[in-house]
C-alpha cells in the first residue's frame, strides 16, 4: 500500500554524553533513505529538520543535563507529530538521541492511542532516581509511563502517554540495577537477546505484534544499537551480542507484514563512529523493509 511519508529530523545530542548523534539525520539522507522509500511507490517529503540548540548554546543547562533544552524539542517534535498524523502522514523521525521519542511518541499519540514497539540493547526506563550517568535519553520509556521530570512528562499534554501494555521491548541485554527492579515490576513486555537466542526472532516479533493487536496502529522506535557491533558498529553507546543483519531485517518484515506501522524513530546513529556510513545504510535498509520492501 502506497503511503505518504514525511521525513523530520531531529538532530539531538543533548540526550547523551558522546557528542556526533547530532549527525544522524544528515548520515540517514546520505544512505539514499527518502529514495529507497520512494522506489517502494510511496510518496515521499522531506520536511527538513527541526531546530535543535546547539550544546555549546545552552553550556549554562549542563548542571541540569540540559532539560529545559531538550523539553523545548520534545514539544517540537511532539507539534510535527501530531500534524503529520492529522494530515494522513507517516511521519519518520531521524535522530538523534533517543529523548526525541518523548516528543514523537506523545505526538502520534495525541488523537489517538497506539503501540509502542522498542527495538534497542536498552531499555531507557531509568528515572531520575535510579540513573547512573544522568543522561535524559536513558529516561525517555520512563518518561512516557508518566513517570520523571515534569518537564518531560507533560511535554504536548500532560501525563502519562502510554500504558504498561501498550509497549513491548525486544533486544534488550543491558540494564542499570534499579531500571532493572523498576522494569520487572512494571508491567511491560520485554523480550531479551537471550528470548530471541533460545526461541528466534521470528517468534519473538509475532509475539510481540500479538501482544499489541488491541491498537489498530504501532509507532516503531528503532535505537540502532539494537543490532550486534559488528554489523552496526555507528552508535554511541555499543552493546556487543545484539541482532544480526537477517535478524533484523526479519524483524523489520514481520511488522510490515500486519500492516500496523504507523509511525517510526531512527535514533542513535553516530556517524563519527561509523565505519563508511554503514549503519547508516544498514539503517536505511531496515526502513525499507518495513515499509514494504521484499526479497520476492
Amino acid at each position: 500500500m502506497s503511503r505518504d511519508i514525511r521525513i523530520i529530523g531531529v538532530p539531538i545530542d543533548l540526550g547523551q554524553s558522546k557528542r556526533g548523534v547530532d549527525m544522524g539525520p544528515a548520515a540517514l539522507r546520505y544512505a539514499g533513505l527518502a529514495d529507497k522509500l520512494a522506489a517502494l511507490g510511496h510518496r515521499v517529503v522531506d520536511a527538513g529538520n527541526l531546530d535543535v540548540p546547539v550544546r555549546e548554546t545552552v553550556v549554562a543547562e549542563a548542571a541540569q543535563h540540559y532539560l529545559p533544552a531538550i523539553a523545548g524539542v520534545c514539544r517540537a517534535v511532539y507539534a510535527a507529530a501530531r500534524e503529520a498524523v492529522a494530515s494522513g502522514a507517516t511521519p519518520v523521525f531521524l535522530g538523534g538521541d533517543h529523548s526525541l521519542a518523548i516528543g514523537s511518541v506523545g505526538g502520534v499519540t495525541d488523537a489517538s492511542p497506539c503501540g509502542l514497539l522498542w527495538l534497542d540493547a536498552h531499555a531507557d526506563f531509568n528515572t531520575p532516581q535510579t540513573t547512573l550517568t544522568g543522561n535524559i535519553h536513558g529516561m525517555t520509556l520512563a518518561v512516557l509511563l508518566g513517570e520523571g521530570y515534569p518537564e518531560l512528562v507533560d511535554a504536548g499534554r500532560p501525563g502519562a502517554k502510554l500504558q504498561p501494555d501498550d509497549v513491548v521491548l525486544v533486544a534488550i541485554r543491558e540494564l542499570d540495577p534499579g531500571e532493572r527492579e523498576r522494569l520487572r515490576a512494571s508491567g511491560i513486555m520485554v523480550y531479551t537477546m537471550r528470548d530471541i537466542d533460545e526461541r528466534g526472532i521470528g517468534v519473538v516479533i509475532r509475539e510481540a505484534l500479538q501482544r499489541l493487536e488491541h491498537h489498530h496502529r504501532i509507532h516503531v522506535s528503532l535505537d540502532v544499537d539494537c543490532l550486534d557491533t559488528a554489523v552496526g558498529p555507528g552508535v554511541g553507546t555499543p552493546s556487543p551480542g545484539g541482532l544480526n543483519w537477517r535478524e533484523a531485517q526479519l524483524a523489520m518484515e514481520l511488522i510490515a507484514d500486519c500492516g500496523c506501522c504507523g509511525s517510526l524513530d531512527i535514533v542513535e546513529i553516530n556517524p563519527i563512529l561509523d565505519r563508511q556510513n554503514r549503519t547508516a545504510r544498514l539503517a536505511a535498509e531496515l526502513a525499507a523493509s518495513l515499509f514494504g520492501k521484499r526479497i520476492m
